[in-house]
C-alpha cells in the first residue's frame, strides 16, 4: 500500500522519480593557487637548460643539470594535481605536461642513450604543437597565454637544434629558454602579489571567463557548478 507522500505509480509498477535537485549539496574545498610554484619551476628549469645551451657550464655537466632540473618534474606534477582538485583543466593539463617534458630530458641528459638527442628533439616538436593547441584557447588567462607564447618558439628552435645538430639552433634555443624563464618568473610573482593582496598589482590582463573568476561574486564562481568534471555523470 502507497503512503501518502509516496509519489503516485504509474503503468508497470514504477515511480516517478523525485526531483533531488533542493536535495544535493556540492561541497567545495578552497586552495592556494598552485600557478606560482608551476611558473617558478619553469622559469627555474628554463634556467638551468638555457645556461647549459649557451656553454655555461663545462661540456661534461649533462648528469648536474639533470639532476638539478629534475625536483621540476616533480614540483609541476604536484601543481597539475594540484589544478585539476581547483578544475582549471587548462592550467593542469599544461603543468602536467611541462611536467612530462622536464622528467624526458632529465632522463637523456643523465642517461646519454643511444639516439637519445633524435629522440628528445621529437618530443620538442611534439611539445611545440601542444603548446599552439593551448595557447589557441587560453587567450582569456593571458599570464599562462604569455608564457605559452614564449615556450611555442623555444621548444621548436629546441627540436631544430636536437634533430639538426647545428650548434647556433642550440645557442638561440639557450636565449630563448632563458626568455621563457622571464615570462614565467613574472607570471609567478605577479599571480604571487594577486593572491597575497586580493586584487590586481602588476597588470595579468585576465578577459572573459578568467577575469569574471577573480572579479565576480560567489555566484558567478558557482555557475555552471552542476555540469563540472567530477560533479556531471561522465568526463
Amino acid at each position: 500500500m502507497d503512503t501518502p507522500d509516496s509519489p503516485p505509480p504509474v503503468p508497470g509498477g514504477r515511480h516517478h522519480e523525485p526531483d533531488l535537485r533542493s536535495m544535493t549539496r556540492i561541497n567545495l574545498r578552497p586552495i592556494a593557487s598552485p600557478m606560482p610554484l608551476g611558473f617558478y619551476a619553469v622559469a627555474i628549469a628554463s634556467v638551468l637548460v638555457g645556461c647549459f645551451q649557451l656553454g655555461v657550464f663545462e661540456e661534461n655537466a649533462d648528469r648536474a643539470v639533470a639532476f638539478t632540473v629534475l625536483p621540476a618534474f616533480v614540483l609541476q606534477l604536484l601543481v597539475g594535481v594540484l589544478a585539476f582538485g581547483a578544475r582549471d583543466v587548462l592550467a593542469a593539463t599544461l603543468m602536467a605536461c611541462f611536467s612530462g617534458t622536464w622528467l624526458a630530458t632529465c632522463l637523456v641528459l643523465a642517461l646519454d642513450p643511444p639516439g637519445g638527442a633524435a629522440v628528445l628533439g621529437v618530443l620538442n616538436l611534439a611539445f611545440t604543437v601542444f603548446a599552439v593547441l593551448m595557447a589557441s584557447v587560453a587567450r582569456a588567462k593571458r599570464a599562462l597565454w604569455l608564457v605559452l607564447c614564449v615556450a611555442v618558439p623555444r621548444f621548436a628552435v629546441a627540436a631544430a637544434a636536437n634533430l639538426s645538430g647545428v650548434a647556433w639552433l642550440g645557442t638561440l634555443s639557450g636565449v630563448l629558454a632563458l626568455l621563457l624563464a622571464s615570462a614565467a618568473l613574472y607570471a609567478a610573482f605577479a599571480l604571487m602579489l594577486e593572491d597575497m593582496r586580493g586584487e590586481q598589482v602588476l597588470p595579468i590582463g585576465r578577459s572573459g571567463p578568467a577575469h569574471h573568476a577573480v572579479e565576480g561574486d560567489l555566484a558567478v564562481q558557482l555557475r555552471d557548478l552542476e555540469r563540472a568534471a567530477g560533479v556531471r555523470r561522465t568526463l
